[in-house]
Parts: C-alpha cells; sequence; structure tokens
C-alpha cells in the first residue's frame, strides 16, 4: 500500500517578487560571506514561520495527522477477553482472531488457561516483532486477504472475534467477508467496530489499507445482517451485557453477536 504524500509547491529562490533578503544576497557582490550566511538564516526562519501560520505545507501536514485521528478496536478485545469469557463460556476454549496486530490478541488469549488461539492478519506484517515472527512460524497467525475465503474448514473455531478489519471494507466485500467469518465459527462471531462521530481511522493502519475507516451506524449493521440473512446472537449479547456490567466494562467500540452460519 502506498502512503498518501503531502506535497508543496517550491518557489524559484531568483523571484525577486518572492524573497527580499535572497535578493538582497545578489544585490550587492561585496557583501561580506558572514553577512550574507545571516540572511539567509533569517530568511529560512521566515519562510517556517509562514509555512506554520498560513496555509503552508507543514499546516496542511497536521490536518491530515488530525483528520485520520487514532483509534483502536484491536486493543479494547484484549480488554473485552475476560467479559467475553465470562459471557462464552467453555466456547472461548477455541478462537480465532481476524484483524490487524492479531498478534497481540493472540499472545493474550494464549496466556488463559485452556485457551487455543489463532489470528489472521489482513495487511502486512514486514515491521513485525520477534513474537509475532514466532506465531507465524508456528502457523497460529497467517497472513491472509479477508476479502477471499478464509482458509480454514467450516466450523473450525468456537468463536470468531474480529476488529479493525471490517470498516475498511465496501459493501461489496462485506457481503462476502462476514459470512466467511460466520462459517468458520461454530458457537458464534463476535464483531468490534468504530463508532461514527466518536473515533477516527488509525494512522498506522491508514498508511498501510490506502484509504480511511468507514465508521457505520448501529443501524446501518442491523441492516446489513439482515440483508446477508445474518442472524444476531441475542442470547449471547445479553450475556455479554450482563457481564461487562458486572465487571464495570465499558466498550469504547461498537460490539455485535452473530449466531454461526449453518
Amino acid at each position: 500500500m502506498s502512503r498518501r504524500q503531502v506535497g508543496g509547491s517550491t518557489r524559484r529562490g531568483g523571484d525577486s517578487g518572492s524573497f527580499p533578503f535572497v535578493g538582497a544576497l545578489h544585490s550587492k557582490s561585496r557583501s561580506s560571506p558572514l553577512l550574507s550566511i545571516c540572511l539567509v538564516l533569517v530568511g529560512a526562519c521566515l519562510l517556517i514561520g509562514y509555512a506554520f501560520s498560513g496555509p503552508g505545507l507543514f499546516k496542511t501536514i497536521r490536518e491530515v495527522s488530525k483528520i485520520t485521528g487514532d483509534y483502536s478496536c484491536t486493543s479494547e478485545v484484549q480488554r473485552a477477553i475476560p467479559v467475553l469469557k465470562n459471557a462464552y463460556g467453555d466456547s472461548m476454549r477455541k478462537v480465532l482472531h481476524v484483524g490487524p496486530e492479531t498478534c497481540s490478541v493472540v499472545s493474550t488469549l494464549l496466556k488463559e488457561e485452556e485457551t487455543e488461539a489463532w489470528g489472521v492478519e489482513p495487511y502486512d506484517v514486514e515491521d513485525a516483532d520477534s513474537n509475532c515472527k514466532s506465531l507465524l512460524r508456528k502457523g497460529l497467525v497467517r497472513v491472509a486477504d479477508i476479502k477471499f475465503p478464509l482458509p480454514y474448514r467450516s466450523k473450525s473455531f468456537s468463536v470468531v472475534i474480529v476488529s479493525d478489519a471490517l470498516d475498511y471494507l465496501s459493501p461489496k466485500y462485506l457481503n462476502k467477508t462476514v459470512p466467511e467469518l460466520a462459517r468458520v465459527a461454530s458457537d458464534g462471531v463476535v464483531l468490534f467496530a468504530g463508532n461514527p462521530g466518536k473515533q477516527k481511522a488509525k494512522a498506522a493502519e491508514l498508511s498501510k489499507v490506502g484509504r480511511p475507516a468507514k465508521m457505520r451506524s448501529s443501524s446501518w449493521w442491523t441492516r446489513f445482517f439482515s440483508q446477508t440473512n445474518l442472524e444476531e446472537n441475542e442470547a449471547g449479547s445479553k450475556k455479554f451485557e450482563k457481564a461487562a456490567s458486572k465487571m464495570s466494562y465499558k466498550p469504547a467500540c461498537q460490539v455485535f453477536h452473530l449466531k454461526p452460519l449453518h
């Protein structure tokens, strides 16, 4: 994925109407080298000040950073693991996590007693740490494009958890990907999605994906589930809410519970 570059236009240093200090350098050939250096430094300071105060390059960079923001439902998953275990009980013994930074989620799950965990990373892991590389070598984590069928048999996992991945997909691919998640689950799917108006795309993921995340409302997801013949897991949702209330857990992301597709 390519990064979007923010570039500004440059002016020729010889334009007499642009930089008066540079013109002064050329007007008097007898000026001392020290004076010339001082004038160049002063001119550079003025340019930097203009860039930050006016509609210059640096202001554009700040605006882009402000737009992209920073959020992660994957970190939210790690906070929610005790709640999920309380709500789903024995079903949390064989879990698949799908989403960026899945190595961190899998590592956390593997620390839980009697829990097996696998992960699917939708993007490249060139900058993976030693722990993530170890999980990749063992086959516990694999890199796969989730726009295509998952490399697992039906009912391979009891619970499938997905975070920070579906927000970047268009409805065209969501129509295929979400049913795939439900296909490989035997007990249910837990979907963590961003909150519109409250969260913004994580800058690191934006650079990988090449486009901003699409934060969809709860009503949008409800319509989507209905249109794709996916049933919401009301029993799982109620157990999750009860466990969350008991453990004083308030999710920052939207959490949806779906029945497996069988």
